[in-house]
């Protein structure tokens, strides 16, 4: 099995979608709750590319069965050098290593674009995420209780950073 990683291109966009859509729906990946359209996704992932940041895509046998993305953490001035990153995988997907190599190359590109801390905002729900990024090092350095509110429960979001060296 052979992941190949590349940059995102507009063809890309209705697999994203999908993986995007599919997580709204069934996890708490992401605390939207509305399905995005297709125009929405597109824009969003322009923007981060407009901005001088990376999106990329993994496929296996010619398939987008993932990708991920970092942009800024916030928006002052001084915050230039941190990023939040995704990675999202197609549910159809998981455990086969995919998710590995988009955060490896995530990390590559964000120590070749000289930034210094990477942080990850996973919910507090999904253990198997906390621990996929401690593999790569990353420390849970806060919890913010009932952060979010989706399928009828609060969420709590951890907050983890990777200092880039």
């Amino acid at each position: 099995m052979k992941i190949s990683l590349r940059p995102y291109q507009t063809e890309d966009t209705q697999a994203i979608l999908e993986i995007i859509n599919y997580n709204i729906l069934n996890s708490t990946a992401l605390y939207d709750y509305n399905v995005r359209s297709y125009e929405q996704q597109k824009n969003i992932l322009e923007e981060k590319i407009n901005k001088n940041f990376p999106v990329i895509v993994a496929e296996l046998n010619g398939k987008v069965v993932g990708f991920g993305m970092y942009s800024e953490f916030r928006f002052r001035e001084a915050y230039k050098f941190t990023v939040e990153h995704s990675v999202y995988v197609d549910h159809e997907y998981h455990g086969k290593g995919i998710g590995k190599v988009l955060l490896q190359e995530l990390i590559r590109i964000a120590k070749a674009q000289n930034l210094h801390t990477m942080i990850a905002v996973i919910d507090a729900e999904n253990e198997s995420s906390v621990e996929f990024h401690e593999k790569f090092g990353f420390k849970i350095v806060g919890v913010i209780k009932e952060s979010g509110y989706k399928f009828d429960r609060w969420l709590h979001s951890v907050f983890m950073q990777l200092i880039l060296e």
